[in-house]
């Protein structure tokens, strides 16, 4: 079986505070190098509501009210957390070898959620890290071109987006 090297996630976050938000639904896709799809998996997780009323207030998610009220429609058949990473682990025996690299948007900052509320997939991930978002700041300030990615804030579609953009920057490589 061809084994996957990029492990494309994205998390949706009650905010972006790892000590006080949780995360509220997991995407991923395994690809290869080539960004060939392999596999995907979707996952919601179980969050206190009133924890989520708490900190998921304010601008962003005004602008963003539908995916503010599909989160909290489909928390109540989120998992525990635990029951999510083990998941993840065997989407991960299944389809990756021994080297796991994290990708996708400002993938920095779901890792510091992935380090502390799934503590064994963050041990199974390669230090290194593919981030879109620094090819994003590099075309945008040094090129002025600028890829428009839809706004879903939904997992699954976030990561298909990141490929995508990915994608039109390698476009502009030579082989």
């Amino acid at each position: 079986m061809k084994k996957a090297k990029l492990l494309w996630i994205d998390l949706e976050m009650t905010g972006l505070d790892p000590e006080k938000d949780k995360i509220l639904e997991v995407a991923a896709i395994a690809t290869d190098m080539e960004l060939n799809e392999i596999a995907h998996m979707e996952a919601v997780v179980g969050v206190d509501e009133a924890l989520m009323k708490e900190r998921m207030v304010g601008e962003f998610w005004v602008k963003n009210q539908s995916s503010y009220d599909a989160l909290f429609k489909q928390n109540a058949t989120g998992q525990d957390i635990k029951d999510v990473e083990k998941l993840l682990l065997e989407f991960l025996d299944q389809y990756f070898g021994a080297e796991i690299y994290l990708a996708g948007n400002s993938i920095h900052q779901d890792r510091r959620f992935i380090e502390r509320e799934m503590p064994e997939l963050n041990k199974r991930l390669h230090y290194r890290m593919l981030d879109v978002s620094a090819w994003k700041i590099y075309f945008e300030n040094a090129l002025n071109k600028k890829f428009i990615k839809p706004d879903n804030h939904r997992a699954l579609d976030d990561i298909n987006g990141s490929i995508e953009e990915f994608k039109w920057y390698l476009s502009f490589i030579k082989r």
